[in-house]
C-alpha cells in the first residue's frame, strides 16, 4: 500500500493530500532510510518515523487497513514506539502547579543545555 494512503487510514493526517506533502517533502522515513515518494510502498513491520504537529513519531505498522474506518479501528493498524518524554517541572518546589519560579527557569534552561551538550 502507499505510504500516504496508509497515513490518511491510520488517522495520522486528516487529508491524503497532507500526508502526501509531509512525505515528498522530505520528513519521512522507513526502516530508517529517508523517502521522498508519496508511493512508496509500505508493508506489515515497517518502521515509519515522521513529524507531526510539534512532535517526532516512531510508528510499527502491524496491518494495511481496506478503509478509512473509525479512529478505534485505525489504532489497530500501527504500534506506537515514540519514546516517551520526561515532563518538564513547574511552579515552585516542582511540584507541578503554578508558573516557574525565574530559579526553576534558570534550572530549566541548564538542563537543557547539559543536554544538547552531550
Amino acid at each position: 500500500m502507499r505510504v500516504d494512503k496508509w497515513l490518511w487510514q491510520a488517522r495520522f493526517f486528516k487529508t491524503r493530500s497532507l500526508s502526501a506533502k509531509v512525505v515528498t517533502g522530505g520528513h519521512m522515513r522507513v526502516n530508517g532510510q529517508k523517502i521522498s515518494k508519496a508511493s512508496h510502498s509500505v508493508a506489515n513491520g515497517d518502521v515509519l518515523t515522521f513529524p507531526q504537529a510539534r512532535k517526532i513519531l516512531v510508528i510499527k505498522v502491524l496491518a494495511v487497513g481496506d478503509r478509512r474506518g473509525p479512529a478505534t479501528e485505525a489504532q489497530t493498524l500501527y504500534e506506537d514506539l515514540t519514546p516517551k518524554e520526561d515532563p518538564v517541572p513547574r511552579g515552585p518546589g516542582a511540584d507541578g502547579k503554578g508558573r516557574p519560579t525565574k530559579r526553576d527557569r534558570r534550572n530549566l534552561d541548564l538542563m537543557r543545555t547539559s543536554r544538547l551538550e552531550d
